[in-house]
């Protein structure tokens, strides 16, 4: 068990659905992604989805308690939660729900200055932390600037700071990429709209999932009562279909193809 200090500060370190059902949430998810659900220490209303044994996510059903919406999100570890709080707030962001005291730290819910939400951690991290490699699961801000929104989690998550374990920022042809000992823990995106109709189109933070079989995928979302949110896209790296679930939730899942 480690703490959000100068081991893993500012990096994302789990991402989290908040739903109103948790248990049509396991159900869909189980199926869709194959994952198996563990019991967390941070009470009845959470658990802790793994793949291959490998914790991925958290899911939490606090929607009906908070009065959150129904969304995925990444949690990025800070040092101290109020000290984070004051940072957003005093570069015209929003802190939207704590932090607020949970069995094994703190956590808090905020939006950056296009409206993205985001989440921040302080304390243990526990089972739900990623494992310090590559994995099935992965972090995208699209957003309108990438280099102003890059410049604004830097202030906030200490990136690029000259400190031990600070993040490592690059700016590569029209996105930003953020490593930690190498290994990319999440891109930024310019070409989000505020004002589109289309919520996908939007500031947001994106989740993705690495699948298999990415087709397979998709028909197991819309056998369960999802949808396909957007059609296919395919790069030189990977396939990705962004979904919703049987709530509406979108998420990204991918696959990997044969780099030429």
């Amino acid at each position: 068990m480690s703490r959000s200090t100068g081991e893993v500060f500012g990096a994302p370190v789990c991402v989290s659905l908040a739903t109103h059902d948790l248990d049509a949430a396991e159900r869909f998810y189980g199926d869709v992604l194959g994952w198996r659900f563990l019991r967390s220490r941070l009470g009845e209303e959470f658990r802790v989805a793994c793949a291959e044994g490998v914790p991925v996510a958290g899911i939490a059903a606090i929607v009906p308690r908070l009065g959150v919406p129904m969304a995925w999100t990444p949690y990025f570890a800070v040092v101290d939660a109020d000290v984070t709080a004051a940072r957003i707030r005093e570069r015209g962001a929003t802190t939207a729900i704590g932090p607020l005291a949970f069995a094994t730290g703190r956590a808090a819910l905020a939006a950056d200055r296009d409206g993205a939400v985001f989440g921040f951690w302080e304390g243990e991290v526990g089972p739900e932390r990623w494992p310090d490699r590559d994995g099935p699961v992965s972090v995208e801000l699209k957003t309108r600037d990438a280099f102003a929104a890059a410049v604004f989690y830097g202030e906030v998550l200490d990136w690029a700071a000259e400190l031990p374990g600070a993040l490592d920022v690059a700016y590569e042809q029209d996105h930003v990429v953020v490593r930690r000992h190498n290994r990319t823990v999440a891109r930024i995106d310019a070409g989000a709209v505020e004002a589109a109709p289309d919520p996908r189109a939007r500031p947001r933070w994106e989740v993705h999932f690495a699948v298999p079989d990415l087709d397979e995928a998709a028909d197991r979302a819309v056998r369960g009562g999802g949808a396909i949110a957007c059609p296919v896209s395919t790069s030189a790296t990977d396939r990705r279909v962004t979904l919703s679930d049987w709530a509406g939730t979108p998420f990204t899942v991918t696959e990997a193809t044969e780099t030429p």
